[in-house]
């Protein structure tokens, strides 16, 4: 049994992976180039913007090379490499689909350091609206309409979040220092953003349970 070994799926003309064993001599494997970056590896380029629905696609042929279920019948090594890039493949999928992974993996590819604690902001309108968006949270158990506080509040970091996804949608474009150093201040804005958000939704749930 043979393993092919590629840069890249190779592509039609509307952009799907060609799967056909055919492609590779018989009774081959295709296998994945580990030395690629999640981009490559899905055939994209290193963008911000992607097209999600494109990005789920190519997941789903990407799953069909490389399932261990594939390699029932291969050697030991090939089984393991076929869990490997299996591994590889769902950890891809998972920061591409993802804006503030996918920022966040970019940046590393610009060689910068965004998923750390160094991020921070000095933007004194973001800092006062962390606390009033904290202090939102934290009034809302004791609202009229608790309920109806939360979904308000949802919503309001819900488009904080989309703000921040325009801004690196143009920020991430280029690699200036001045650029890649406002990316990861609005890293740090969705962080704390998306860290709020999915406190509220956990609240919501809590007090959805006692109705």
């Amino acid at each position: 049994m043979n393993v092919v070994v590629g840069k890249a799926l190779p592509f039609n003309s509307n952009k799907r992976y060609l799967l056909t064993r055919s492609l590779h001599p018989p009774d081959s494997y295709y296998m994945l180039d580990f030395s690629q970056n999640y981009f490559e590896l899905f055939g994209l380029p290193a963008d911000f913007r992607v097209d999600l629905d494109e990005v789920s696609l190519r997941y789903r042929d990407l799953q069909k090379v490389v399932h261990p279920d594939k390699f029932a019948s291969a050697s030991e090594q090939q089984q393991r490499v076929a869990m490997q890039s299996a591994t590889l493949v769902n950890e891809a999928y998972e920061v591409l689909k993802d804006p503030l992974k996918r920022a966040q993996y970019l940046l590393s590819l610009k060689g910068r350091d965004a998923d750390g604690e160094n991020l921070t902001t000095t933007d004194g309108s973001f800092l006062m609206q962390q606390m009033e968006l904290r202090e939102a949270l934290d009034e809302s158990r004791e609202a009229d309409d608790p309920l109806e506080a939360l979904d308000t509040l949802l919503d309001t970091i819900k488009t904080a979040i989309n703000e921040q996804i325009a801004k690196l949608t143009i920020l991430l474009e280029t690699s200036s220092e001045e650029d890649l150093d406002a990316a990861m201040e609005s890293v740090y804005k969705m962080q704390f953003l998306k860290k709020l958000y999915s406190e509220a939704e956990s609240l919501e749930a809590e007090l959805e349970d006692m109705i």
